[in-house]
């Protein structure tokens, strides 16, 4: 193959091209197309950005009537009408039903802006430095956000020591051999145990980047209970986790817990548009006027996409209903495909899900050969030990069939037994 533009002038540093070498030119609902018209089936949903999928039509349509009629695109922190409609949409659809009563804070554009603003905010609001974060955990890949990642080949990126932070296990850390936050509850308890009383501690529902490790909801209610008796902030990062990936709109939803910030990003705006939000409680909001800011954190076009798809998808019950008959059928269909392979498990929760596998080799051949049978799927955990699965929340159900159909056919042909019969109904 000739090299080109992309082998010659771009940074070693990209890393989904050079697994996925075809170069898309079109994106529709679960679909994207290369410069050939080869289609491909996405169950990476731009690691998370696109949970709605591809150029939804009427998004679309909104973007392109917002920039012919010269909306304002960008505006940092000033007033827009778009930016009220999102805020009013966000409070009336969200917040309100769900008795969640949070300032709004635009931090910038990513994922990483807005944990970096969480961590931020904690050593504000607490007077202290020091922050605590899970085993196996991923917040990004700035500064701040690396230290308390687990990765230590994103850890190494950094160049210098990453300080103030330190790592506790997270939920079955210790396969069940040792009582959950029995040291987290010691050294708190403890005058003398010399560990800094933290500022915060930062937790993913479910560890996207990290295995697909879900907590137990029991686990998750314990821990804010023993962060809120120690007076210690909780922040749950729910960029890869939220807008309705787990089945809800927030992922601690369903453990009823109300943490102190929540950072959101990824499908926030509903359209794969750069766009976060850091949410906290209104007794933490002591920032000074651009103490914390950034020129992109007021991006018009992410404002209107994502208060039209608040409505479309979050006003009532009926798509978090159709959502949860996609995850049983998603799950259902993975429980028969790891049955191919003895010792293999389901990890994650909703549509944030996948299979562990015990040789970690197995993952990455099964991501290639889906590959090859025009399915974009990727892999997870510190060893990429399991095959990860990200589809639109809003896949049809013949298409979610036709990607799990591959899957399996992609882990027969990578572990030689393309001769067992499938355990997958066919398409419909």
């Amino acid at each position: 193959m000739a090299t080109d533009i992309f082998d010659t002038r771009e940074s070693q540093v990209r890393s989904y091209c050079m697994n996925w070498p075809a170069t898309f030119a079109k994106a529709s609902g679960p679909y994207q197309w290369t410069e050939d018209g080869t289609r491909y089936l996405d169950f990476f949903s731009g690691a998370g950005a696109l949970n709605y999928g591809h150029n939804h039509p009427e998004l679309r349509d909104l973007i392109v009537d917002y920039v012919a009629n010269d909306g304002v695109t960008h505006s940092m922190d000033m007033k827009t009408p778009a930016k009220r409609r999102f805020l009013e949409t966000f409070e009336r659809i969200i917040l309100e039903p769900r008795k969640l009563d949070y300032k709004v804070m635009f931090p910038g554009p990513t994922g990483t802006n807005t944990v970096e603003a969480a961590l931020k905010l904690a050593r504000k609001v607490t007077g202290r430095q020091h922050i605590l974060s899970f085993t196996n955990a991923f917040h990004g890949m700035t500064l701040g956000a690396l230290s308390v990642t687990g990765n230590s080949m994103k850890r190494r990126g950094a160049g210098i020591p990453l300080t103030n932070s330190s790592k506790i296990p997270y939920d079955d850390y210790f396969d069940g051999d040792m009582p959950d936050f029995l040291w987290l509850e010691k050294i708190l308890e403890d005058s003398g145990s010399g560990v800094d009383k933290p500022a915060a501690v930062i937790v993913e529902t479910v560890q996207g980047e990290g295995g697909l490790n879900a907590a137990r909801m029991d686990w998750l209610k314990s821990l804010s209970d023993l962060l809120r008796r120690h007076k210690i902030l909780l922040i749950v990062d729910d960029v890869q986790a939220g807008c309705g990936r787990t089945g809800k709109f927030f992922s601690f939803e369903e453990a009823g817990l109300y943490p102190d910030i929540v950072c959101v990003s990824k499908s926030i705006s509903g359209y794969g548009l750069a766009m976060a939000l850091t949410l906290f409680k209104p007794e933490l909001d002591v920032w000074e006027g651009g103490e914390h800011n950034g020129t992109f954190r007021g991006n018009n076009l992410a404002f209107v996409t994502a208060a039209r798809a608040l409505e479309l998808f979050w006003a009532d019950d009926s798509f978090q209903n159709q959502l949860a008959e996609r995850i049983t059928e998603l799950n259902e269909g993975l429980k028969r495909i790891a049955e191919h392979v003895p010792g293999s498990s389901i990890r994650g929760r909703g549509f944030l899900t996948g299979i562990h596998f015990p040789n970690p080799d197995t993952a990455g051949k099964v991501a290639a050969e889906a590959y090859k049978r025009n399915l974009l799927v990727e892999t997870s955990g510190p060893q990429d030990e399991v095959i990860k699965l990200m589809p639109a929340l809003n896949i049809e159900s013949e298409d979610l069939q036709k990607g799990l159909a591959i899957i399996e056919e992609s882990l027969l042909a990578a572990t030689g037994n393309l001769s067992e019969p499938s355990r997958l109904r066919a398409p419909r």
